[in-house]
């Protein structure tokens, strides 16, 4: 036999094997199945006239002593193979019947559910006052009593001159100076705080923003900001540029235009002076010295060659229009120059969007959030505490709490992480949020395993480790590794 074909009929058996190895073990555990439980209408065919195929056949005698095998098939009298209608039940059924339900698995989803509003809420106004005032607005949105600590930040450089019955100024970790209220909110209720300040310059913007913790002060309820605006202080729209006329570059073209007018005049003026003189003598000659005829049309004019415009004159004008071209090229260079911020420090990976900077207290937007750095406190020396699970930190660095609030700007969920967040100390070192002690802040909460919600706001500490004695004067916030972020400066 051809070694194919002895291939082929290897072949062929092989799948006629596991089409009865396949098929045998589903017909009688179909039977048991059908009596074990109901199951669907399906499943179970209705009653309905027999048919001769499926009818049960009497049973057969038992075959005669010395007989080698019965002369029925064993299929229809084996105990193991049941009666013939379920299993015709079994095949009218086969096509519709659905197949089993797979075991219950939760389906993972991405879908981020909004965080449930906070018990108290915290709203900031400023007072339309010659000095600073601000109204601060704290409500229990709750069912039941809140004790609560209210904290301002007030602005560096200012001082509180009138405050609300209750609160007391202070000095909190950093180097701001406070202004802290304890209160205790019945369900459902509201209260006004009140604070005078005074302002670190005539007309000076002020931006005092305020938070409210729970009764220890470390988890924030709610913060809200407000900046105050001098009532004479005109608008910086307003501002309009010095006219034309008292500008640099205006001036020294003015000036070389000038010049170069002048020496024009000066130098027509010479060519026809001479013009004339020649003439005058000329005349006089032809007439021997005894009358002046002007002109005679039968004397020929006499030849004369094209003059030139003096050297001096060339060289002059060449200088004065050098002059205003430097002049005019240094100006603009010096003002492109004079309008970088030299303080401001490239982004690593800023691809997308346009860095924006601010003070503490003020909402800075990037590509996808919202920043707004409320307050930032520092403990001492050696403050930094072992989280679960954490590497030691350095002897003598210590924590410091920067309380922030995320708005997500987009109609989508948006991501952050923990590592793109940064805190930058003197001499351009930067450390990342600590990850452990900011879920340790938040009450064992990992708040950038989840995504923000779109359209959602959340207010949450983040800690940074620090090493030396100065605190951090820079936060670096941003949304994603493409992202240009904002940049805090603190007091």
């Amino acid at each position: 036999m051809p070694a194919s074909t002895r291939h082929h009929r290897a072949l062929a058996v092989f799948v006629h094997c596991l089409g009865i190895l396949a098929a045998v073990p589903a017909l009688p555990a179909a039977a048991p199945e059908a009596a074990a439980a109901p199951r669907p209408a399906v499943v179970t065919p209705p009653p309905a006239a027999p048919r001769p195929a499926v009818v049960t056949p009497p049973p057969a005698a038992p075959p005669p002593a010395g007989t080698p095998r019965p002369a029925a098939p064993p299929p229809m009298t084996g105990p193991t193979v049941g009666p013939a209608v379920p299993v015709a039940a079994r095949a009218t059924s086969a096509e519709p019947t659905p197949p089993s339900a797979p075991p219950a698995v939760a389906t993972p989803t991405r879908a981020v559910v909004p965080a449930p509003p906070p018990p108290v809420t915290v709203a900031v106004a400023p007072e339309s006052s010659p000095a600073p005032r601000y109204r601060i607005h704290v409500r229990n949105v709750g069912n039941s009593p809140v004790d609560t600590t209210v904290r301002q930040e007030l602005p560096s450089g200012s001082s509180a001159t009138a405050i609300s019955a209750g609160g007391r100024s202070s000095r909190s970790g950093g180097s701001t100076a406070e202004v802290t209220w304890r209160l205790r909110l019945p369900a459902h209720s509201s209260t006004t705080l009140g604070t005078a300040l005074t302002a670190t310059a005539p007309g000076q913007p002020l931006t005092a923003p305020a938070c409210a913790f729970t009764s220890d002060g470390s988890r924030p309820y709610d913060c809200a900001t407000a900046t105050w605006q001098a009532a004479a202080a005109a608008p910086a729209a307003e501002a309009t540029e010095a006219p034309p006329w008292r500008r640099y570059p205006v001036l020294l073209a003015g000036l070389g235009i000038l010049l170069l007018i002048s020496a024009a005049v000066a130098w027509v003026w010479r060519r026809r002076r001479g013009r004339r003189g020649r003439r005058i003598t000329a005349a006089a000659l032809a007439d021997g010295g005894h009358g002046t005829i002007y002109p005679r049309p039968a004397t020929p004019s006499p030849s004369r060659r094209r003059r030139t415009p003096p050297v001096w004159l060339l060289v002059g004008a060449a200088v004065v229009v050098l002059a205003g071209v430097i002049g005019t090229a240094g100006w603009t260079a010096t003002r492109q120059v004079s309008s970088i911020d030299t303080q401001k420090q490239p982004t690593s990976g800023a691809w997308r969007g346009t860095g924006v900077a601010g003070p503490m207290g003020v909402p800075l937007r990037e590509s996808a959030f919202e920043f707004t750095v409320y307050r930032m406190t520092c403990g001492a020396a050696g403050s930094a505490a072992t989280a679960p699970g954490a590497s030691a930190p350095p002897p003598g660095a210590r924590s410091c709490q920067a309380t922030v609030g995320v708005r997500n700007l987009t109609g989508s969920q948006q991501p952050w992480h923990g590592q793109l967040q940064r805190a930058y100390l003197p001499g351009n070192r930067w450390v990342s949020t600590d990850e452990s002690a900011t879920r340790a802040a938040n009450l064992g909460r990992d708040v950038f395993a989840n995504p923000v919600a779109a359209g959602s706001r959340v207010v949450l500490p983040l800690v940074f480790t620090v090493d030396g004695r100065d605190p951090p004067r820079q936060l670096e916030l941003r949304s994603g590794v493409f992202s240009a972020g904002v940049r805090v400066q603190m007091p």
